[in-house]
């Protein structure tokens, strides 16, 4: 394996230029960059990690605990996470919590013992239900640093990064009350107990509220049969025009069982769900979603987190990923 000994003879140079070099340091010159550069490629030179690391102390490599990839929000975060880790060089571990306060436990310790700089998460639904988080607090006290996304816990100070969860169904309510003269909004959420599902239905209750209407709430958190649920509520209750859905499938089992009833989309019955880039290819009509921009928290995770591995002092931040309400087939056209 070639060295940076071996390059700074190849080349007359000092190791400390090559490796500055290497580093695109501002002090050396382009053409010392390039000649340092074109070597090292030819020789197929990789960087030894562990000597790094010995001594920069810092792994290069950042902790992602999720609570599970089966939902394609949380897939396409680690999607953002891997891409913008690997730009700014850095690799991740995964862990999955399986929506589990112990393996959530399990896999702050496994990985806090120096294997890796920081960690990036979203807390586990049983986390949220107990609400405990001792031990992600015990972390931050080690000095590893924790940044949270999507589902926080806010007594906790630490980084976040949160998409617009009030606002963005606030606007998506408003918006079926005053472009498409709905008046009976059915709002269906399997996340009611959730921090994220909370504040969704606070911002659909407050459109409601604010338009002298009547609310409507599905929750579907304890119930078994989920589709059953939701045709009954369309069957006992012809008079609701309009359904909301606060998470990502929830609003595609309306859309099929309106249909079961023979109810006409978007004419009788508008639907809008939460959802990702390619969320309308997997119901017809196209759903219209509430766009979370999951890749966009996870590049924006990783970068926040990075940052702040790389300052000397930090100042804690919550960023707020605006959502976007894209319109499909399911709902009228203002």
């Amino acid at each position: 394996m070639t060295t940076l000994k071996e390059l700074a003879k190849l080349l007359n140079i000092s190791v400390s230029t090559v490796s500055k070099a290497l580093n695109d340091s501002h002090e050396i010159s382009e053409n010392t960059k390039r000649r340092v550069n074109e070597l090292a490629a030819k020789l197929n030179y990789k960087p030894n990690r562990i000597a790094q690391q010995l001594k920069t102390n810092q792994t290069k490599t950042l902790g992602v605990i999720l609570p599970t990839v089966t939902n394609p929000f949380f897939a396409e975060v680690l999607h953002g996470i891997e891409t913008k880790a690997t730009d700014l060089d850095y690799d991740i571990i995964v862990c999955l919590s399986d929506e589990t306060l112990l393996k959530e436990r399990r896999s702050l310790e496994l990985l806090s013992n120096g294997s890796v700089d920081g960690f990036i998460m979203a807390v586990a639904r049983e986390s949220q239900l107990e609400e405990y988080s001792e031990h992600i607090q015990s972390v931050i006290d080690s000095r590893v640093p924790v940044l949270m996304f999507d589902r926080v816990v806010n007594e906790i100070e630490c980084d976040k990064v949160v998409v617009d969860d009030f606002q963005s169904v606030y606007d998506a309510t408003e918006y079926l009350i005053k472009q498409e003269g709905r008046k009976n909004i059915l709002l269906v959420s399997n996340i009611e107990e959730l921090s994220v599902g909370k504040l969704r239905i606070s911002g659909y209750e407050k459109a409601i509220a604010d338009n002298a209407l009547k609310s409507n709430v599905l929750k579907l958190g304890s119930i078994e049969n989920v589709e059953e649920a939701v045709y009954k509520c369309l069957e006992d209750d012809p008079s609701i025009d309009a359904v909301l859905s606060i998470d990502h499938i929830t609003g595609i089992i309306a859309i099929n069982m309106a249909k079961n009833l023979k109810r006409s989309i978007p004419e009788d019955l508008s639907v809008i769900g939460f959802g990702y880039e390619h969320t309308h290819l997997l119901s017809s009509p196209k759903i219209s979603i509430i766009h979370q921009k999951a890749h966009e928290i996870g590049a924006m995770s990783v970068k926040l987190l990075v940052d702040s591995l790389k300052a000397e002092e930090h100042q804690l931040q919550t960023i707020v990923v605006p959502s976007e309400l894209k319109l499909g087939e399911s709902s009228k056209s203002s």
